[in-house]
């Protein structure tokens, strides 16, 4: 049993703020580039895990800017995933192992899911994921957003430049024979975003789209997330050097003048990123989860996103936070595998979500609140 311990099934979107970091390099610098991989990331487990694991990999390159993507195929892994929560200094506990022995299915897949991660990740990030899902009989292709991982470095476009790299590298993969049956798409927080944009960009092509943790509006997002951060406690003695500095450094209209400093540096004005907009154009079935209690990217955002289209339903989580939702596979993993089942194609009526787990299978945890729209 390999035991992880991570921040949020090292999802975390935003984990690049971390106050240990920040004066090291300008906000407005950090906002415009993640300018490395989260220290966070067990990387070197992550890819031991891999060595373990058939899959195929590779780059695609959209205009001059190589993008790493990985493909697992649907097969009984022997999956053991537990999640034990979160411990005092912020970070999450899990378990992960699965059969080194076992060999993918001979079966073709039911569909294709690609797997988009959070700021400062990369798509092994998203490996618990990956196998559930290919256990479920989907194929799964995770990658590395541009600026993250083993991709190239280019622009950030907060969902809007990195959903059109993988619509053109799902086109490439496609005619490589690695994207088969239903075309589907999962993202977590940055990746979320990133997964509506690219539904919006497939039209007819995506079947169906899961977001956990999306922002609505770009610039709103870094207003809630970054005094978020700034206040609180201290998890070591970094931060309690680093956290007075931070405070004072992005206090009062500090932060207007980083967002606008990012603005330039990018040619974006991430006050007109607007994922409700994308969304309420996308063709695809949207399935929205929040946590209720995540303060990072607030459930006010979530709530947005489910009003933006009648395509959209949306499950707004109890107890969960941004830092948990999305390594409760226990909690999501039959309801995001029955979405993508009852999604295929861009239907004229999109299906209620099936209920998440609740108390009865983690008893300290409320069960979840549903709200639809259409």
């Amino acid at each position: 049993m390999l035991r992880l311990i991570a921040l949020a099934c090292v999802c975390l979107s935003l984990v690049g703020f971390t106050t240990a970091h920040l004066p090291a390099l300008s906000l407005g610098e950090r906002l415009a580039a993640p300018g490395g991989v989260s220290p966070l990331l067990p990387r070197d487990r992550i890819e031991a895990m891999f060595a373990r694991l058939p899959h195929r990999e590779g780059f695609v390159a959209v205009n001059g800017v190589p993008l790493y993507w990985r493909a697992i195929d649907p097969g009984d892994y022997g999956l053991r995933y537990r999640y034990a929560g979160g411990t005092a200094d912020n970070r999450m506990d899990f378990e992960l192992d699965f059969d080194a022995s076992a060999q993918p299915s001979t079966q073709a897949p039911r569909g294709t899911v690609v797997l988009l991660h959070g700021w400062m990740m990369d798509g092994g990030s998203l490996l618990p994921w990956a196998l559930e899902l290919a256990q479920a009989g989907y194929r799964t292709i995770s990658v590395d957003l541009r600026n993250h991982g083993r991709s190239g470095a280019a622009p950030s476009g907060y969902g809007t430049r990195e959903g059109e790299d993988v619509v053109a590298m799902l086109r490439a993969l496609r005619g490589r024979g690695e994207v088969t049956g239903p075309l589907h798409v999962m993202g977590v927080s940055y990746g979320a975003a990133t997964a509506i944009f690219t539904a919006r960009d497939l039209g007819v092509q995506a079947g169906g789209v899961v977001a956990m943790e999306s922002f609505d509006n770009a610039g709103s997002a870094i207003r809630d997330m970054v005094p978020h951060m700034l206040t609180r406690p201290a998890a070591n003695w970094r931060d309690r050097l680093a956290l007075p500095l931070a405070r004072w450094r992005y206090s009062g209209d500090s932060l207007d003048v980083a967002i606008a400093q990012a603005d330039r540096k990018l040619g974006l004005d991430l006050d007109k990123v607007d994922v409700g907009a994308a969304l309420a154009q996308a063709r695809a079935c949207v399935l929205l989860i929040h946590g209720d209690a995540d303060q990072h990217i607030p459930v006010a955002h979530g709530r947005l996103l489910a009003a933006a289209s009648r395509r959209a339903r949306y499950l707004e989580i109890a107890g969960e936070d941004h830092l948990s939702l999305p390594m409760r596979l226990d909690r999501l993993a039959p309801t995001v595998i029955d979405w993508f089942d009852r999604t295929p194609t861009a239907t004229p009526a999109c299906p209620q979500p099936l209920a998440p787990g609740d108390a009865s299978r983690v008893a300290s945890t409320p069960a979840a609140t549903t709200v639809s729209r259409g």
